[in-house]
């Protein structure tokens, strides 16, 4: 759940072949196709051994050199424990890879005319609304494609988790307070990210899934892309998401992204990747034929915010519109990682001035899989060598992404007070709570403890178990089902509760609900 989203913040980092300091610059001599061909079969081997050794349970890899499709191969399986094995055409949920192939989708309404990068929110979509009035009135499109609207990063992931749909979570964002001043600092944030997108699509009449496909999807060729969960769940070849469990690979949980398909749910191939990464490189031309104006396209990549410090290298790091612009030891690169912590890990990387890009598409999490194996083979082209285990040391930032986290939580419940001090009767905090973010949420007994249900019609259910006095523990995370979470209540001296504070959802201050009387 929570996990799920609170992810994106932390795996931006993961995006770019570059690690180190511009200082060291890039090879003088130009790259070669030979150069290029000798690293692919190193990457070959490194992909196979990884499968084999069970780093990821199925992977799929496509480089592009001199708009030339010069690697396309998946290795392992799309399932553990079945035979069905991975090829160039098993889709997978790309996650927020979704942000740059949404920001092209953009970039073609751009080049269309339909829009500009800043057009106005308020033009666009007039309902939208922020917390403050003036960014409301100001908010451009290029705002909330580089995270830089005020949005807090988590805005709207809650309601998504507790079964909320898109129209509903865009909504409500009007509730939530600015983690920072308008344009003044960088969040990163699936609905603001969203809501740019479909504000784009607006002029168009038509949703934002289709206009995907007529703007990109169809014109490349891109058969088995969608930004429609029931579209994957449709397709035969398609890749399931795996977790660690008691330290082997399982496919055990399922997500569906629709809510924020323009930020993470493209569901899409190795092969169709390739074609939009011909795009890229082509500066707008695929096929000989112009698709997107090059000034359009080429706004997405000019740094916009900076990200602070890479976690591996230190050196600093910017954001674009949907893309992550580094200068490392390689020179400069666009790229843009994703992941569900629900199982899914994939990469984009570009090295625009040699023609070169390499898409990575992981079906597992926790995995430094695919940065590991771009950085290595960034290396091998333009060093001739991997200049050290790349895999190692990012399959370290993964693995370690929520450990603090999920044991503070553990550690801040490991016991109660000896003597706990007693609930109150069932009756005392069963009723109905809402406001105005989380909407409802109903309490009710339920054996020896109590059950709480939130969402559209209680969509979601959260067995609560006492702690003491009137604070109660649910685990509403699926993916890290021993991470408590707290529930507390006030109560009057009427001895009724008057609130309720729901801990999962209070990430922006958001999760006290007030009672509701019949």
């Amino acid at each position: 759940m929570r996990l799920n989203r609170n992810l994106c913040q932390l795996r931006i980092w993961a995006v770019a072949a570059g690690l180190a300091l511009w200082s060291h610059v890039a090879a003088a001599d130009p790259i070669t196709p030979e150069r290029v061909t000798a690293a692919l079969s190193k990457l070959e081997t490194l992909a196979q051994d990884l499968v084999a050794n069970g780093g990821v349970p199925g992977l799929a890899i496509a480089v592009v050199h001199n708009d030339e499709v010069v690697f396309l191969k998946g290795f392992g399986h799309r399932e553990v424990g079945k035979p069905e094995a991975v090829d160039a055409d098993t889709v997978f949920q790309i996650a927020s890879l979704s942000k740059p192939v949404s920001a092209t989708v953009v970039a073609a309404l751009v080049s269309d005319g339909a829009v500009s990068w800043d057009s106005k929110v308020a033009d666009l979509d007039p309902a939208f609304r922020l917390a403050d009035p003036y960014p409301t009135s100001e908010l451009t499109i290029r705002d909330l494609f580089s995270h830089r609207s005020g949005l807090p990063g988590t805005a709207g992931d809650d309601l998504e988790d507790i079964g909320y749909d898109r129209a509903t979570i865009l909504h409500r964002l009007r509730f939530v307070p600015p983690s920072s001043s308008f344009r003044a600092g960088y969040s990163y944030s699936n609905f603001g990210l969203t809501e740019g997108a479909v504000a784009a699509a607006r002029p168009t009449g038509k949703p934002w899934e289709e206009v995907a496909e007529e703007k990109l999807y169809r014109p490349l060729g891109m058969a088995s892309t969608s930004s429609r969960h029931a579209d994957f769940l449709e397709q035969a070849d398609r890749a399931a998401l795996h977790v660690r469990v008691d330290g082997a690979w399982a496919a055990k949980i399922k997500r569906d992204p629709d809510a924020q398909a323009p930020a993470g749910g493209v569901n899409s191939t190795a092969r169709d990747l390739a074609q939009w990464v011909r795009l890229l490189l082509g500066d707008g031309v695929y096929a000989g034929k112009k698709l997107i104006a090059a000034d359009a396209l080429a706004q997405t990549h000019v740094p916009l915010m900076t990200r602070g410090k890479n976690p591996v290298t230190g050196g600093e790091s910017f954001y674009g519109l949907g893309w992550n612009i580094e200068f490392g030891r390689h020179g400069l690169s666009w790229g843009h990682a994703g992941a569900f912590s629900v199982g899914a890990r994939t990469l984009v990387t570009i090295f625009p001035e040699e023609k070169l890009g390499i898409v990575i598409l992981a079906n597992a999490f926790p995995t430094g899989v695919p940065e590991g194996l771009s950085d290595s083979f960034a290396d091998l082209v333009f060093d001739g060598k991997v200049e050290k285990d790349w895999i190692e040391a990012w399959n370290g930032i993964y693995v370690g992404l929520f450990g603090p986290t999920v044991e503070a939580a553990k550690a801040a419940y490991a016991r109660p007070p000896s003597p706990p001090t007693p609930p109150r009767p069932a009756g005392a905090y069963a009723g109905r709570y809402a406001n105005d973010f989380i909407g409802d949420a109903v309490v009710s007994g339920a054996g020896d403890g109590l059950l709480l249900k939130v969402g559209p019609a209680g969509a979601r259910s959260y067995s609560l178990t006492h702690f003491d006095g009137d604070l109660f523990l649910t685990y509403p995370d699926a993916e890290t089902p021993d991470r408590p979470a707290g529930v507390s209540f006030v109560v009057g001296p009427d001895g009724k509760a008057s609130a309720i504070t729901i801990g999962f959802l209070d990430d922006d201050h958001l999760g006290t609900l007030r009672r509701i009387h019949d």
